[in-house]
């Protein structure tokens, strides 16, 4: 970026209009009508037949009339300040809409060089910048006079010729040539990168920004002529038209960009309104700009559409004004980001820029304007879009943090009933071969928070579920409520039995003295019960509750299988309890 802002700079220090002599002012004309000829081939033949009238026929005071139609005749004389004999010279003709251009060098040994361009084949003459370049050779003889004649111009005012020395011309050509590309790839680079933006966002704002970068990119394109390398058959009058398209589409762009950025609140909304039917009368006007009928005058269709540039500027500068005074953010940001072009689209409403910047005049200061503000916005886009996703992200985390929590006991860190029967379920309906339930819980708890106290008997319990969760592996555990737990398992991967068994001598050997202060065992009785593919929780619940009623009544400490006695009855498990040398049992 810093090289690009160096070029900008240079492009503005470079003393172009000292050095190059501006012919505009100097011009003599006659308009004489079109010869049948006039769309001949370029060749030699047609060069010789197009001679510019005698020199009495020139006028050398106000501007042309009456050309639209016919040939303008246009004579500059030189004087031995602006050229010394010896010195070549480039005549630059910024690109504008004409159907033939012929420019003759006329020296002062009577010799002339003459070139000739015609709309759809500029052939070599072309320069980045939206110029054209016909190079005078050094003579002896120094020039003393160049005509131009141009068929069919669309209008005077927008025409520029410049007189540069040769050397003046090449330095010239070079920065025009490294600035213009430098945006234009920034530009295009942007394009990219917010077409993209725009579509991983899903904000308007950020789409019709990214509307309004391709269109300035595409206008760039054409203005500059780079367009030309591979489509040298649009030069001239379409290439001119297209650019008037696709300029004043681009404000349009920019102003619904605005619109969809900034929120008046509902006070101020009209001023929203009014400067949207602005914008797209701006595009309306610059479509009959871009393709005149006959009867319209472009400079009058000129003068409209700058009058509604204008009032579109003011409107978008009161939406800001009132926005932000109102706290909107939004309207900060969009004129930290589209204040340097909205000036400099201003400025060219209002001031004459001429032959400076290069030659390129208020096109290239606007191309400048929009490459930096492209590249400030889109950073500035990043940052706040990343910061949005920060924000989401970061409560989506908080979110989930809080659904986990939802789901999870305090005391023990296990699933609670809730999650549990969630996590049971979403087993129940993805396990092909069934689901097993094992209902755990802990024999003779209350003896403990009666002989201990609550807070003992809450160790116990966390002791408890550290042992059941290490013994679950793969299968789900949780706490069903109060002294009870649960594990769930897919019945194809876990064997009940052992997995029961597992977890009767581990919370049986779990060794509690720090807790009781003495040795004391704990037990748990565990019903078992399987539901088949498609039952529900509920169902298996209630059979797994009625094998653990019958380990309890079976003598606790053991484990009863649901549905493995006759008539259905839970069946008690072979194991034996397990041992309790040396230990009291509840």
């Amino acid at each position: 970026m810093w090289r690009f802002l160096v070029l900008a700079v240079l492009a503005w220090m470079i003393p172009s209009g000292a050095a190059a002599a501006d012919l505009k002012e100097r011009f003599c004309h006659a308009v004489a009508p079109l010869l049948p000829d006039s769309f001949a081939d370029l060749s030699a033949g047609s060069l010789a037949r197009a001679e510019p009238p005698a020199l009495r026929a020139f006028a050398c005071s106000g501007g042309p009339g009456a050309y639209r139609g016919g040939r303008l005749w246009l004579r500059a004389p030189l004087d031995a300040g602006n050229l010394a004999p010896g010195e070549a010279a480039t005549l630059l003709i910024h690109m504008t809409r004409f159907d033939r251009l012929t420019v003759r060098f006329q020296y002062a040994d009577g010799h002339s060089e003459r070139f000739q361009v015609a709309s759809g084949d500029y052939g070599q003459h072309w320069r980045v910048g939206g110029q054209l370049a016909f190079t005078a050779p050094a003579r002896e003889a120094r020039v003393e006079a160049i005509v131009l004649g141009l068929d069919r111009l669309a209008t005077w005012p927008h025409l520029r010729v410049r007189l540069l020395p040769g050397s003046s011309a090449a330095s010239e050509a070079s920065l025009a040539a490294a600035l213009v590309g430098a945006a234009i790839a920034l530009l295009g680079l942007s394009t990219l990168y917010n077409f993209l933006l725009s579509i991983a966002s899903r904000r308007g704002f950020v789409a019709w920004h990214a509307a309004w970068v391709g269109t300035v990119f595409v206008w760039g394109l054409l203005w500059s002529q780079l367009a030309l390398l591979v489509m040298p058959g649009i030069a001239g009058t379409l290439t001119a038209q297209l650019c008037t398209l696709l300029s004043t589409f681009a404000i349009t762009f920019a102003t619904a960009c605005a619109v969809a950025m900034i929120d008046p609140g509902r006070g101020a909304r009209w001023i929203r309104s009014a400067v949207l039917i602005c914008g797209l009368a701006i595009a309306l006007v610059g479509a009959v700009a871009a393709f005149p009928p006959a009867s319209l005058p472009l400079p009058l269709l000129g003068t409209i559409l700058g009058i509604l540039v204008l009032a579109d500027l003011l409107g978008v500068v009161l939406l800001i004004g009132w926005s932000w005074w109102r706290g909107d953010k939004g309207a900060r940001d969009y004129a930290l980001a589209w204040g340097l072009p909205m000036a400099t689209l201003a400025s060219t409403e209002i001031i004459d820029y001429g032959p400076a910047l290069l030659g390129g005049g208020s096109q290239l200061a606007v191309l400048l304007a929009s490459a930096l503000q492209t590249l400030w916005l889109s950073v500035a886009m990043t940052l706040r879009l990343a910061k949005m996703r920060a924000e989401r992200d970061a409560a989506q985390a908080a979110r989930h943090e809080m659904q986990l929590l939802a789901e999870r006991d305090p005391l023990t860190g296990l699933l609670n009933r809730r999650g549990f029967v969630a996590r049971a379920e979403r087993a129940l309906r993805g396990a092909p071969h069934g689901f097993t339930l094992l209902l755990i819980d802990v024999d003779n708890f209350k003896s403990v928070n009666d002989g201990y106290g609550h807070d003992i008997g809450d160790s116990v319990l966390r002791v408890v579920a550290d042992a059941i969760d290490r013994e679950s592996g793969s299968a789900v555990a949780g706490r069903m409520g109060g002294e009870e737990f649960a594990i769930g398992a897919d019945a194809l991967r876990t064997d009940p039995i052992k997995l029961a068994s597992a977890v009767l001598e581990s919370v049986a050997g779990l060794d509690l003295v720090h807790l009781f202060g003495e040795p004391r065992q704990v037990t748990v009785s565990i019903g078992v019960a399987h539901a088949a593919p498609g039952s529900g929780f509920e169902a298996v619940y209630r059979e797994a509750d009625r094998a653990l009623y019958a380990a309890k009544n079976g003598g606790r400490n053991r484990v009863a299988l649901f549905g493995g006695g006759e008539g259905g009855r839970p069946a008690m498990s072979r194991e034996k309890p397990a041992k309790q040398a040396a230990l009291r049992s509840f």
